[in-house]
């Protein structure tokens, strides 16, 4: 790590133990419990170094992108919008698969996440749980808890004790990281949405006992940066102060909670239900944690999408760029000094980490997208709004006032919250409709007060519009770094003061009439485009046009008025340089970072100068125009992505202007349908030569497990430590002649399948529905020879293990497997049962790719998804040929890559949907990449049918081995359709290409079978 030593900024914080900041003076709390005071705040908002910080965040998992050297990519993708924060949660699963073998290496280590948070300049908030829930396999959980007796998320002590390990070694990683070690970790969350109970809990709930347990876990491992907690909505649990049994203990430094609006249905994305707007939250944020800031520590970016479902392309339709219009600036009339938006990027459920509820794909519809593409219109959105937040540090001082509709507007149809400048005259008022989901635009004017009088503007011409779904902020007395903006209806992108000028950067939706206000005695000049009416009275100079798609340039003495249409704003980005104080990369929202505006197209990652050199680093997806606004008079030269570029330097503005010329890349795909395919069964298991006396003894007779067992043994997997991917059983017993039936309840999670042979005879399969987590099925059987010896195998898909959101349910226990069955004839006791899953178990083999990686099929257990497998002797086949009877098949092959760099391209693996006889077939198939399981692909339920696979797990100059596991659920077997090789958005990139991930060849396991 790159961590420095920061003691004598600590010394410097120290003195300012009281500001005087917003007109009165406020106490600056000394957090925690004065083993730290570089991170503190108030009422009003976080603060590093002493200075104010609005904290915009945005939710990305490490875990969910297995490739350390792409971290830096999200990262700088955050930074961009004019973020400084992230978001980030711990899938202790992945970390201690094995009770007290905690480890954290390889694509799980935590080092090169902080590296690359520090150097994009962004915070962290880390959230380690050690519940998590997020979507993930168990919430977070590792299996073996099942087998704990004590309630999960009480004070149970097996399960404090069973957190101790996780805790203390996470803790110990996470400290190291804090800012008071020179690193970006800024704040922990410990537990998470600890909010929901049956009312049924050991201890009680809220249990102040096991939160205080948790918190003193992470306060022993070394942490000291404020604690915060994220309430599932406004139950006030914890808030500082909380009182429950007569004691504090378990309350937090900052209270917060999460909110989810608009719920998870983006079946009908273009409706927004009437009551989802949440315009309690400021009252009630005053009502129950008054000493601290309004933190929405969760707020929605996006949705999960369940099997089944639409895919996460409605998700992104729902929550689009009008919802955050909407929806964000409510938030902001709500006073919020702290907002992360969860998810900012989603990522993958590779390797079995997702719970059952979800597929492979957890791009969530967010703003970035699983293959990290910015195509998204609600990215530009949001990067409007952090922007401006980011130069607007009035408004984390602001007084929120009472909404009301007429009051502040000459419309009955708008609403509008004012934000009043506290010691400060700078005011703020969020227009929306008074039906946030209306669909009709309205016009208005706007009633405001100033230090220059009362207005109702626009003053000069036309009304204002407010669209359909749409949000604006107004301001009155601005400051633009010493300029009085006295008002303007447009918004605000950016202001920065540079050298000779001041720019600001304003926009408005399409065709919308606007105004601003300067005081000034100057007077304004139009430098560039038409169509701006000026008037000069008082000292006033007033500003009034209709928004087009023409950029506008107007000087009023040093200030310079940008005006643009909302489209062309989103090409525009204000890199930050890095400040050689103890901020370094990390940005403020005072404005004393510098930076220049850039307008050019896809993507600005960052700036800096060398010599006399100005070097702007980002992404190009096709030519466009780049100017360059407010370049320091020191640089002479213009360089993008290394390439010097000629530019002209406009005479008035003084802004760059030039061409950066995109050139599409050739790029070659292997067509996978004519690769040297090699095929294996992957189920011997019901060959009659099998033999398996290796396999796992289901010998237990009871079971900690809350589920009370049917059968004489326990058949949960999780009982005899396989607690990921497929299960596979064999059933031994000797007929009598008299079976005529076989019953089974199986249970997997949603959308799992089944299916279950005879010897090698196939009985039947329960292909699965999006939402069933289990399933009976009575099945036939033959004529059954009386003495003779059979085996029923049984294979049951585990697609993740249950969350456990409500405090007492219990509902990660939930097991996997087997569990009832009546073979007709028989008591269950005549039928003797073993079962496998991962090679190893929790003792699992491939440490490289994690505990939860491989299930129990036999190419799984043999490691021949992994390069390099013994395939001389294996059968030719094809996947999209496949097989013609139920069972299982395994298809492997290589192939070359050699595409070009500096280019970010996306690969996905993607799969048609196969139909037999005009009915879609019923099969499951695994898509295996390096030995990297990043595919679940269900024919009959879906919806995914596209499977990014990032570089680094891919090598793009080298060679990569594939693989399939078909498993055909029907008699006539089953085969893939147009499975493809696709690229998404191609960016030529200044981001270095990622080193290879660790990708360890096949060697021979000792003891698989």
């Amino acid at each position: 790590m790159k961590f420095g030593n920061v003691l004598a900024i600590l010394a410097l914080a120290a003195e300012a133990v009281a500001l005087s900041i917003g007109g009165k003076q406020m106490h600056v709390e000394r957090e925690s419990d004065g083993l730290q005071n570089i991170v503190t705040y108030d009422e009003h908002s976080l603060m590093i170094y002493g200075e104010r910080i609005m904290v915009f965040s945005g939710e990305f998992h490490p875990y969910r992108l297995p490739v350390p050297g792409l971290w830096l990519d999200v990262f700088q993708k955050v930074k961009a919008l004019g973020f400084n924060t992230v978001s980030f949660y711990v899938h202790w699963a992945l970390l201690e698969g094995q009770p007290g073998h905690f480890t954290a290496d390889g694509v799980f280590a935590f080092e090169p996440f902080f590296d690359a948070a520090q150097k994009a300049g962004i915070y962290l908030i880390a959230r380690p749980g050690p519940y998590i829930n997020a979507e993930s396999s168990g919430g977070g959980f590792p299996g073996w808890l099942q087998r704990i007796k004590g309630q999960l998320r009480t004070r149970a002590p097996d399960y404090l004790a069973a957190t101790d390990n996780y805790a203390a070694s996470i803790g110990a990683i996470i400290a190291k990281a804090q800012i008071t070690n020179g690193g970006p970790v800024i704040l922990l969350q410990p537990e998470n949405e600890y909010t929901g109970s049956t009312g049924n809990v050991t201890g009680g709930f809220p249990d102040p006992v096991y939160f205080a347990y948790v918190k003193k876990q992470f306060r022993d491992a070394g942490v000291v940066v404020p604690f915060i907690s994220n309430d599932a909505w406004t139950a006030g649990y914890f808030a500082p102060g909380y009182v429950v049994d007569g004691t504090t203990e378990g309350d937090v430094n900052i209270y917060g909670h999460d909110s989810y609006p608009l719920g998870f249905d983006c079946a009908d994305p273009y409706t927004w239900p009437s009551g989802d707007l949440p315009t309690y939250f400021h009252a009630t944020h005053e009502a129950q944690s008054p000493t601290t800031f309004y933190s929405l520590d969760e707020f929605q970016g996006g949705s999960f999408d369940p099997w089944g479902g639409l895919g996460f392309a409605q998700c992104s339709i729902l929550l689009n760029m009008e919802f955050e219009r909407v929806f964000y600036k409510n938030d902001f009339a709500s006073g919020a000094a702290l907002l992360n938006i969860y998810m900012i990027y989603g990522g993958t459920n590779w390797g079995n980490l997702g719970h059952s509820g979800g597929y492979t794909s957890y791009d969530y519809g967010s703003s970035i997208t699983e293959s990290r593409e910015l195509y998204r219109e609600k990215y530009s959105e949001l990067k409007l709004e952090a922007n401006f937040l980011k130069v607007s540090p009035a408004y984390i001082t602001a007084s929120v006032g009472n909404g009301a509709t007429g009051e502040y507007t000459t419309s009955s149809s708008v609403f509008t919250t004012p934000l009043f400048g506290n010691g400060s005259e700078t005011n703020f008022y969020i227009v929306r409709h008074s039906n946030y989901a209306e669909e009709v635009a309205v016009t208005y004017k706007l009633n405001i007060a100033t230090s220059k009088g009362t207005f109702t503007v626009p003053q000069l011409s036309g009304s204002l519009t407010l669209s359909a779904r749409d949000s604006k902020w107004h301001v009155t007395d601005y400051d633009l770094g010493g300029t009085n903006l006295l008002y303007s209806t447009a918004e605000i992108f950016t202001w920065k003061k540079f050298e000779t000028k001041t720019a600001l950067v304003v926009y408005g939706g399409p065709g919308e009439t606007h105004e601003l206000a300067v005081v000034s005695t100057s007077s304004a000049n139009v430098l560039e485009g038409t169509g701006v009416t000026t008037r000069s009275t008082n000292g006033t100079i007033v500003l009034n046009w209709q928004t087009s798609s023409t950029r506008r340039v107007i000087q009023i003495g040093s200030l310079f008025v940008y005006i643009l249409d909302r489209n062309s704003a989103y090409n525009y980005w204000v890199p930050d340089f890095v400040r050689d104080d103890e901020w370094g990369a990390y940005s403020t929202n005072i404005g004393n970072t510098t930076s220049v505006i850039v307008d050019a197209g896809y993507l600005i990652r960052s700036v800096n100068i060398s010599g006399t050199s100005l070097h702007i680093e980002g992404d190009l997806n096709a030519t466009v125009p780049i100017k360059v606004i407010g370049a320091p008079s020191s640089t002479k030269d213009l360089n993008f992505n290394g390439q010097k570029l000629d530019f002209t330097i406009d005479p008035v503005t003084g802004d760059w202007s030039s061409t950066l010329k995109y050139t599409a890349p050739a790029i070659t795909l292997p067509d996978l349908s004519t690769l040297d395919w090699k095929y294996l069964d992957d189920l011997p298991e019901i060959q009659s030569s099998y033999e398996d006396s290796a396999w796992t003894n289901a010998n237990h007779t009871t079971s900690t497990n809350p589920y009370e067992l049917s059968t004489p043994t326990s058949l949960f997997g999780s009982d005899y430590g396989y607690n990921a991917g497929i299960l596979i059983y064999r059933g031994h017993f000797v007929a009598n002649g008299k079976e005529t039936t076989f019953f089974i309840n199986t249970q997997g999670g949603s959308a799992y399948g089944s299916s279950v042979w005879l010897n090698s005879t196939y009985l039947g399969s329960w292909p699965g529905i999006d939402r069933s987590s289990s399933n009976n099925n009575t099945y036939t059987l033959p004529n059954l020879v009386s003495g003779k010896k059979y085996v029923i195998t049984v294979i049951v898909d585990n697609n993740g293990l249950d969350e456990n959101w409500t405090v007492g349910s219990d509902e990660m226990k939930d097991p996997r497997g087997i569990l009832d069955y009546v073979l007709s004839s028989h008591p269950q006791s005549d039928v003797t049962w073993k079962l496998t899953g991962n090679l190893g178990g929790e003792e699992y083999v491939d440490k490289t790719r994690g505990p939860l990686n491989e299930g129990g099929l036999y190419a799984e257990r043999q490691g021949f998804t992994q390069p390099f497998p013994p395939n001389e002797k294996w059968a030719a086949g094809n996947p999209e040929t496949g097989i013609t009877t139920a069972g299982v098949a395994f298809y492997q092959a290589d192939f070359h890559l050699d595409l070009p760099n500096d280019y970010d391209i996306p690969l996905l693996f993607s799969f048609g949907n196969t139909t037999i006889n005009g009915a879609v077939a019923d099969y499951r198939a695994q898509l295996w990449v390096n030995g990297y399981q990043f595919g679940k692909y269900v024919n009959n339920i879906g919806p995914q049918s596209s499977f990014p696979v990032p570089q680094g797990i891919l090598d793009y100059h080298g060679q990569n081995w594939l693989a399939i596991e078909l498993w055909a659920q029907q008699s006539t077997g089953a085969h893939l359709t147009n499975f493809t090789l696709q690229t998404g958005t191609i960016a030529w990139t200044s981001l270095p290409s990622p080193a290879l991930v660790p990708i360890p060849s096949y060697t021979q396991r000792p003891g698989a079978y």
